[in-house]
């Protein structure tokens, strides 16, 4: 909800908004890699990597679930912002107490991690920010990118093979990432913070054309790319979990909820059923971020109470 331009702070949209009121996601800044051989400028290496996240954005969720499922835990420090985003953006507690704190710099903003990076950057300030603590700079700030080297970099350290982008996958993967990223991920953005209604009609129709898309497809299969858990799902599932407490109503996204879909419903409550995944989602902690920091489109801030879903409830997939 803001930038840095000439190593200050201006308080407005991080994103920018079309020519015709559409919403725009500018790309991410910082891209470096970090990998399995000791000769890289960033090497897999333990205790050296600090994650800061939120709790309510889905890119940032991605890399928690895969901080738990790759065992990275004790191998990747972490740090959460408040819930919050208000005039000075991501925030961490002032007073440095409690689970909100920046134990690396005790820094007040998420804005002067940027800074201390790079002083002359200039530019939008995002979660997940992927921190080396050894040269003090933002290794990261792409959530694709930061989930594919969790997915493999620290294998030698972790024993965990798990593979969630297995080469032989990759293209059916990036096929299904791309649209649902377009039309699901970032679509209920792109509805939420139009600021004309044909450009909120036009992400609202591409978003309900692409779910229904999917409900036909996990019809006929258990997950997106097959009979195995990738990528692909995770990335969907992110934006899922927080559709009927947040985008249904928040941003609009309003012609059926996702409990609504079936097959979808299903396939939702299979993933957050995963040992460990449930313990990266808060629900609460995501709708006041939502709600109260959105002054826009939700001036009172108001965090509404409900709706209430048992995520941990029984699905049916096994029959697929």
């Amino acid at each position: 909800m803001g930038l840095i331009v000439a190593g200050k702070w201006v308080d407005q949209w991080y994103d920018t908004q079309g020519n015709q009121g559409q919403f725009v996601r500018q790309d991410s800044h910082f891209r470096e890699i970090i990998s399995s051989s000791s000769n890289s400028t960033y090497p897999a290496e333990a205790g050296r990597y600090h994650l800061y996240v939120s709790l309510a954005c889905p890119w940032a969720h991605r890399t928690l679930i895969y901080r738990k499922l790759k065992g990275l835990e004790d191998i990747i420090s972490v740090s959460v912002v408040k819930p919050e985003m208000l005039d000075n953006g991501w925030e961490f507690d002032r007073e440095q107490q409690g689970q909100y704190r920046d134990p690396l710099y005790q820094f007040d903003y998420a804005y002067q991690l940027y800074l201390k990076s790079n002083p002359d950057y200039q530019g939008r300030v995002t979660v997940p920010i992927l921190w080396d603590k050894k040269t003090q700079t933002i290794v990261n700030n792409e959530s694709v990118e930061i989930i594919r080297m969790f997915n493999s970099a620290f294998d030698q350290l972790t024993g965990n093979s798990e593979d969630y982008f297995p080469a032989e996958q990759r293209l059916a993967i990036e096929e299904i990432n791309q649209r649902t990223y377009q039309n699901i991920n970032n679509g209920v953005y792109r509805a939420g913070f139009a600021t004309t209604q044909e450009a909120y009609e036009s992400a609202y129709q591409q978003l309900f054309e692409t779910l229904d898309e999917l409900e036909l497809r996990l019809s006929s299969q258990r997950f997106l790319v097959g009979d195995k858990i990738t990528e692909a799902d995770w990335r969907l599932f992110t934006t899922l979990i927080r559709f009927d407490a947040i985008y249904h109503g928040h941003f609009k996204c309003n012609r059926a909820k996702l409990s609504e879909f079936h097959h979808l419903s299903n396939y939702l409550r299979e993933l957050y059923q995963v040992p460990g995944v449930s313990d990266t989602v808060d629900l609460q902690h995501s709708k006041v971020h939502y709600y109260a920091s959105h002054g826009s489109i939700n001036p009172t801030a108001i965090v509404p109470l409900g709706p209430f879903t048992d995520f941990s409830a029984g699905h049916d997939r096994a029959r697929l």
